[in-house]
Formats: C-alpha cells, sequence, structure tokens
C-alpha cells in the first residue's frame, strides 16, 4: 500500500511538474543560470529565505523533493493505522520497542574528541570523512534500517546531481584539450555557480529527508508527555528507562542520513577549490605542503593552472569563484545546518552541551570553514601572481613602452571580485590575511583588498620601468617614463571616478570604480610626474629657438643676403634644430600610445613645449637670405609640416 502511494503520488508530482514548465514555472534554463549576476544570485536567495517556504523558492524543488507535505500526511495516517496493528516484531518496524536490542551509549558512528570533523578521503573522491561511511549502530533495528536505506537515497541524490552538473559543464569545453585562458575563466566560474546550485540541491534533500523522517520515524517518537515525565527521573510512574537512549537514538539515525548529503557537498566544494581553481598551488613556493597537496590531486583539469604556471586572470578567475561559494555559503549555510537539526521536532530536542553535537551539524560546521579557508587562499593566490609578474621579457615588457598586459589582468582582477563585498567580508573577519591580520568587525572591507592589489601593481611597474632605463640606446630613459605614463593613464581612466559614471563597489562588474580618493590622487601624482620628465626630452629643442640680436645681422653689399659670419649664425640655429629633432622624432615614433585620448594630450602637449617658439623663430628668420645655395635645406621643416609630423607621433604600431 505505501509504496503504491508513493509510486502514484510521483506519477502525479511528474505530471503537475510538466504542466507548471509548459505554463512559464520558476525553473530557469542552462543559459540563464550560466549568466546570472552575483548581485541577482544574492537577491534570489534573499527572497527565497524570506520566504515562508523556503523549499519552493531554490534549487530544483519539484523535481527532487522526495515527498510533498500532502504525501507526508498521508503517509503518516497509514502508518499510524499499522502502528495500532499487532506485530511480529518484523513487520511493524516502526513500533517503538520497549527496550533497545543492545545498548550503545552513544549511538554509533559517533564524533571524535573536541567535535572537529576532518577530512580522512581523498579530494573528488565522493566523501569528506570516513564517519559517513561506517555502520550505524542505535540500538534499535528499525532505526538502523531507516538510517542506511535513507542514507543511500541522499547520498544519492546529491551525487547525482553533481556528476550531471560536472557532465554539462565537460561538454562546453574545447574539444582539443588546449583551453584559453577565457575558456579556462568560463570553467572556473561555471564550477562555482554549480558548487551553490548543490547548495541549494543539498537543501532540497535535506528537507525532503526531513520529511520522510515526520512520515515514517517521527511517529514511534515519544510525546512531550512522556519526554516530561522521562525528565522526571525514573520514580516518575510513566517514565521510560530507556527514553533517553531512544532519544539519542532518533538524532543520531536522522544526522546519519543527512549527513551522507552534506558530506557529499562538502567534498564538492573543495574538489571546486583545489582542483578546478587550482587552490592548492602556493605561488612561489614549490616545496609548501599546498604545492604536494596539488601534486596529488594532478594538477587543475582541463587545463586549470596550478603552481607557478598560475597566472594573474587564472588567479583572479579562482578568486572570484571562491567569493561566488562563499556567497552561497554564507547565506545558505545557516538554513542548511538548521534544517540539519531535529530540536524542533517532538520527542528529539537537544541539550546545550557539545555532547549533543551531530555529525551533520558538524559538517556544516566544517562546510563553511573550509570555504573561508580555501577562498583565502585564493585571494591570496591573486596578490602573490601579481608580485611575480616577470619583469622582463616582450610579453610582460612591450618593447613599445605600451600599456602592459599586467595593468589589464589587474583592472580585470579588481573587476571580477568586485560584486563579492560581503562574501570577502565574511572571509576578512575570520581569517588574519597579509594585508589584512585584523579579524573581527575590525577586519577590512573590499578596498583594504582592492588597494593592497594597486599596491602591488605599482610596485611591479616601477620595476618594469626601471628595467627599461638598463636596455642600451637613446630611447631607454624616455620609454621608461612613457611606459609609466601609458599605464597610470589607462589604470586612472577604468578604475577612476570619470565625472560622468562614478561607478561603486556595491555595482561592480565593468562599471567598477575605485571612489576612494588615495587611487586618484596617486594615480594621478604618478602620472604628471612622469609626463613632466618626458616632455624634457623635447625641450631641448628650444635651445636652438634663441633671438639674433639685429646688431649682429649684417648684409652684403646687394642688401639682399647676409654676410658670411651673419649667415652664419641663422645657420646654426636652423641645422641644430633640425639635427636634434630628428634624433629625438626618430626615437620617439616607435613608441605606442594606445589611447586616443591620451595620445592627442601628449601631442598636444609637445607641441605647447616648442611648436609655438619654433614657429615665432622660423617666420622671422625665413624672410632672410642667409644661404645663398642651401636655404631649403635650413628650412625643410615649416611649422605646418612639424604640425603634421607630431600628429602622426604614438601611432599604434
Amino acid at each position: 500500500a505505501v509504496r503504491r502511494k508513493v509510486d502514484g503520488a510521483a506519477t502525479v508530482d511528474k505530471k503537475s511538474r510538466g504542466k507548471k514548465s509548459s505554463a512559464g514555472g520558476k525553473a530557469t534554463t542552462a543559459t540563464e543560470r550560466a549568466e546570472e549576476t552575483a548581485s541577482r544570485t544574492r537577491d534570489r536567495l534573499q527572497e527565497a529565505l524570506q520566504n515562508r517556504d523556503l523549499m519552493k523558492s531554490i534549487g530544483e524543488y519539484e523535481e527532487y523533493l522526495p515527498l510533498s507535505t500532502r504525501v507526508v500526511r498521508e503517509l503518516r495516517a497509514i502508518f499510524e493505522c499499522l502502528g495500532g496493528m499487532p506485530s511480529n516484531g518484523s513487520g511493524l518496524l516502526l513500533v517503538r520497542p520497549s527496550q533497545p536490542i543492545k545498548v550503545l551509549s552513544p549511538p554509533e558512528p559517533s564524533l571524535p574528541p573536541g567535535g572537529k570533523v576532518l577530512r580522512t578521503e581523498k579530494v573528488g573522491s565522493g566523501h569528506y570523512t570516513n564517519f559517513t561511511m561506517k555502520l550505524l549502530k542505535t540500538g534499535y533495528p528499525h532505526l538502523d534500517s531507516y538510517g542506511e536505506s535513507r542514507k543511500s537515497v541522499a547520498f544519492a541524490s546529491v551525487d547525482g546531481y553533481c556528476r550531471q552538473l560536472r557532465n554539462a559543464r565537460k561538454k562546453l569545453l574545447p574539444s582539443n584539450g588546449s583551453a584559453s585562458a577565457a575558456a579556462h575563466a568560463q570553467n572556473v566560474d561555471s564550477a562555482a555557480r554549480d558548487a551553490v546550485r548543490c547548495i541549494e540541491h543539498t537543501m532540497v534533500v535535506v528537507s525532503g529527508e526531513k520529511s520522510v523522517y515526520r512520515a515514517v520515524i517521527a511517529p514511534s517518537a515519544p510525546s512531550s508527555s512522556e519526554h516530561r515525565d522521562s525528565e522526571d527521573g525514573p520514580a516518575s510512574p510513566t517514565a521510560d528507562p530507556h527514553m533517553p537512549q531512544y532519544q539519542r537514538a532518533l538524532v543520531a539515525s536522522y544526522s546519519y542520513v543527512v549527513s551522507a548529503a552534506v558530506d557529499r557537498l562538502l567534498d564538492l566544494i573543495e574538489y571546486t577549490f583545489l582542483r578546478e581553481a587550482g587552490c592548492s598551488a602556493n605561488l612561489g613556493n614549490s616545496t609548501t605542503p599546498g604545492d604536494s597537496a596539488n601534486a596529488a590531486l594532478g594538477g587543475g583539469p582541463n587545463g586549470a593552472a596550478s603552481g607557478n604556471d598560475m597566472d594573474i586572470r587564472s588567479a583572479a578567475s579562482a578568486a572570484a569563484a571562491g567569493l561566488r561559494v562563499v556567497d552561497g555559503v554564507r547565506m545558505l549555510g545557516p538554513s542548511l545546518s538548521k534544517l540539519c537539526e531535529l530540536s524542533s521536532l517532538p520527542g528529539t530536542s537537544l541539550s546545550s552541551s557539545g555532547e549533543d553535537t551531530t555529525i551533520a551539524s558538524a559538517l556544516c560546521i566544517s562546510l563553511h570553514r573550509s570555504t573561508v579557508k580555501n577562498c583565502s587562499k585564493t585571494l591570496e593566490n591573486l596578490a602573490r601572481s601579481i608580485q611575480l609578474d616577470p619583469l622582463d621579457g616582450p610579453r610582460h615588457r612591450p618593447v613599445d613602452a605600451r600599456v602592459a598586459k599586467l595593468s589589464s589582468d589587474v583592472v580585470h582582477a579588481i573587476r571580477v571580485i568586485s560584486p563579492f563585498v560581503s562574501a570577502y567580508k565574511s572571509v576578512s573577519k575570520r581569517r588574519a590575511l597579509p594585508w589584512d591580520p585584523n579579524i573581527g568587525e575590525n577586519a577590512g572591507e573590499m578596498d583594504t583588498f582592492v588597494r593592497f592589489l594597486i599596491k602591488q601593481l605599482s610596485i611591479s611597474l616601477s620595476g618594469k620601468a626601471q628595467n627599461y632605463k638598463n636596455d642600451e640606446g637613446l630611447d631607454s630613459q624616455a620609454k621608461s617614463h612613457l611606459f609609466m605614463m601609458n599605464n597610470t593613464f589607462y589604470l586612472l581612466e577604468l578604475l577612476a571616478p570619470n565625472g560622468v559614471y562614478e561607478g561603486s563597489a556595491d555595482g561592480g562588474g565593468e562599471n567598477y570604480r575605485i571612489n576612494a580618493p588615495w587611487f586618484k590622487q596617486k594615480m594621478t601624482k604618478s602620472f604628471e610626474s612622469e609626463k613632466a620628465r618626458y616632455l624634457t626630452y623635447w625641450e631641448v629643442l628650444n635651445r636652438h629657438l634663441t633671438n639674433v640680436d639685429d646688431r649682429e645681422l649684417n648684409y652684403q653689399n646687394n642688401k639682399d643676403v647676409l654676410s658670411l659670419e651673419s649667415g652664419r649664425l641663422l645657420k646654426s640655429r636652423f641645422s641644430g634644430f633640425i639635427e636634434d629633432f630628428e634624433r629625438v622624432y626618430v626615437v620617439h615614433r616607435n613608441f605606442t600610445v594606445i589611447d586616443p585620448k591620451l595620445r592627442e594630450m601628449l601631442q598636444g602637449d609637445i607641441r605647447r613645449v616648442f611648436l609655438s617658439r619654433y614657429k615665432a623663430f622660423y617666420d622671422k628668420y625665413s624672410r632672410i637670405q642667409f644661404s645663398k645655395k642651401n636655404m631649403e635645406n635650413y628650412l625643410k621643416y615649416p611649422p605646418q609640416k612639424l604640425d603634421s609630423l607630431i600628429g602622426q607621433l604614438f601611432a599604434m604600431q
């Protein structure tokens, strides 16, 4: 009868689910889930937590919840009828025996001393600890049978869902196996999104198991009057001396079931950190335990970066993925922990002592601790990857002094982590970080981390600029200054408030701006200082543009041509200007300024350095015949031509 009832309910549920989805129900497509922003995810989860029926607002409720409320009530009615019938001890397992078959205190498996659950199984094995793989021994056969059967169902439900998401994600990876940086970043982000979905799914499974417990086990739980009698001690006429033992067995059996689901979730989340995001890598230290752990894991799959091979963008993707998972655990973890408790059900109230902590509750605590710890590693790896960016090489120090890839990567990193302000605060409050040793309420906000990343970027850029000066060639010094100008201007354009749109940390993403005054002041000061040094290379031209005293200009007898001595005064000025201009121009025309706004700004600054003085000098002395045969050689650069040549500077190579 029970089997027919459950099968019938499942059939009805499937039909009703098909009608709901055809009518445009709550479920979203895979594309919509993949494009869901961090802010939208938080809003959706917040709405779910505020909903009276939480389970109908998250995850795959209609698809995976084992029993609906109506089915629970009907099944309880069936079992109540069965409980009133005589039993031979095997047909009706739900009738509470008068005493346990074997007294076990506490029931097995039990927590180790201290109540902490540590990882004993390999990452990715599907299990976090071997406690959930031990046999349940409560002393009550019907509870042991319930625990073993439902544990398999709960584990299979979470495990199957995790595998389903992972297989779907694998289909999106490049078939040739050589995943690009963009493909790797997308895979890590998808893995983090799937991890949050698995948290939602685990809540659905645990909630369903709680419903099963209400239908199958709760009828055999002691009533509130029996519970009060047992607290009065054996002297009470209605007291059951085995009541405390049975209460512990009830809690242990339910915890045994749901701990399998949480255990599978915990292994998945650590797998996401350690394998997908390469979190086990400790950059710059190949002998640390983290690297040996990564080696044991075999590195990140599908091209996932690990060890010293992790570049800034890979580290940024890992950090953003870690913060996304922390966001999910931060919002859903307390509700999941509450679902794993039985204190709200009759006959299963717990004391406040640590002895009553269940494996499921301990795993929920480990879930939060592990997520925060691994996320802090991804943040440290991001900062370390910026610090370790090489100072030499054409990829890291462009030959034409254009914007370094490092600057672009750091801007990208700041933008991808910026939407997770609350998640970062959740990490910094619980973990002392190298750039923020404070914890608790004194811990820093996201701006503290961004400031540290900018500091590391500035140090690296200064080192690259210094290496330009060590190069051979006439352009080494100027290239150093232009390189710093290119990069500081780039950072100001993309991260400083621009007056048109002032982003904020709350918005995050592509529109993120650093509104704190320190950033604009620091970058502007550096830019103006480097620009002033750069323009000195053009100021040397002014030394040739000095006026000649009219008394020194003596003409020959025909009064049209200057005398030999007077002509040499103008010839030296024009020839000196031409020589210096061509020398400077040949060097600087190979530099690149990609930003058109900066290019026009520098061209205008160069014109203001000498062009107006040259125009006045040229207009005044080009009318005088100071050379009989080579006037065109000295006047080869009229002001209009110089203006045109300056306009061709810094063109994109």
